[in-house]
């Protein structure tokens, strides 16, 4: 038989929202981060694509 679960508190679930929120500003901060280093043409990135299809 199913039995309810318990209700979360709204702490709790404040929490777990702020923590998943935080990981996508994150990644959106690393990917803004890549595209204006590839804009500027100082990346690492770009030498190391090219080093390996050129050997």
């Amino acid at each position: 038989m199913a039995v309810p679960k318990k209700r979360s508190s709204i702490l709790k679930k404040r929490i777990r929202k702020n923590i998943w929120k935080k990981g996508g500003y994150w990644a959106a901060l690393k990917a803004f981060s890549l595209a204006k280093s590839l804009s500027t043409g100082n990346s690492n990135f770009v030498r190391q694509i090219i080093n390996k299809t050129l050997e």
